[in-house]
């Protein structure tokens, strides 16, 4: 059942959908954070005036530069651009890394898709062998970032 609550068009209770948006509500909200800021600003400001000494501290040390150990698809293995081979590997590795602590030292291994399974746990054993117990393999990225799409 349906009530008229006035006769005709446009009585005082015809409502009508407002499409447009208010924007009062937001502009008081802004203009009080506004208020805010401008209170607590100086306050967040030292106003003390002091000389400061110069400070003389040790120059950082730059974070190591990243071991990349390559396995190509023959059993070839690099350690950046220099060859090497699994019996070499601990050595070269060592006088790569300097005096850096092998268990602490990361080493990257990027590995061929067609590297023999055998080639690659000749280089893990021999990492191994050596100390270097921190591992991470380096794979190719598929993403839609990476490939601008």
């Amino acid at each position: 059942m349906a009530a008229k609550l006035s006769g005709g068009g446009g009585g005082k209770y015809n409502v009508e959908q407002n499409s447009e948006i208010n924007v009062t509500p937001f502009v008081d909200i802004m203009l009080v954070l506004l208020i805010i800021f401008m209170v607590a600003a100086p306050l967040a400001t030292v106003s003390v005036e002091v000389k400061l000494p110069t400070a003389v501290a040790p120059p950082q040390e730059n974070p190591p530069k990243p071991v990349f150990i390559s396995i190509q698809n023959d059993g070839d293995v690099f350690i950046g651009d220099g060859r090497s081979s699994p019996e070499q590997l601990g050595d070269d590795l060592r006088r790569l890394i300097r005096t850096r602590n092998p268990e602490e030292e990361r080493i990257f291994i990027r590995g061929d898709q067609q590297t023999r399974y055998g080639d690659f746990m000749q280089v893990m054993n021999a990492l191994q062998d050596n100390g270097f117990y921190s591992v991470a393999l380096v794979g190719e990225d598929n993403s839609p970032q990476s490939t601008g799409g």
